[in-house]
């Protein structure tokens, strides 16, 4: 969810004309207590932001996650100032549909004039052996 949130926030501030030198977001769950919400719950974590600008002034994105998808969006209410004065707020960053691959030629097994389109699936895997690979609070 942070490096989600890190993502999409640089991007639609670099979109609004403010080059960022550097964003790094950190991100909670609940209490912070490692609590690790289920799959079938609505979840709602904290993010907090801070970096600077290309020309040095002070980047902060905070606010309520309810939903990420891995790099490409984050759902919640979220504001970022820049230089202390308020860039955006918004319902949410990036896009979370996904996006069908482009339209290519027929070959000779398919039928002319349909497209295909390619579903990706993301799935999240914590890895068993490394201790620090353990789920994250935030994710």
């Amino acid at each position: 969810m942070a490096y989600t949130t890190d993502q999409t926030a640089t991007a639609e501030l670099e979109r609004r004309d403010t080059g960022v030198q550097w964003l790094n977001c950190t991100g909670t769950y609940g209490s912070g207590q490692g609590v690790t919400p289920s799959a079938g719950e609505q979840s709602v974590a904290t993010v907090d932001c801070t970096g600077r600008t290309e020309d040095g002034r002070d980047i902060s994105v905070k606010g309520r996650v309810t939903k990420a998808v891995s790099g490409s969006c984050v759902r919640g209410d979220l504001v970022a100032r820049v230089g202390g004065k308020q860039v955006f707020r918004v319902s949410g960053l990036g896009t979370c549909e996904g996006t069908p691959s482009p339209v290519r030629p027929p070959d000779s097994g398919s039928q002319p004039g349909r497209p295909t389109v390619t579903v990706t699936v993301t799935r999240t895997v914590w890895c068993e052996v490394e201790p620090h690979c353990r789920p994250v609070e935030g994710k």
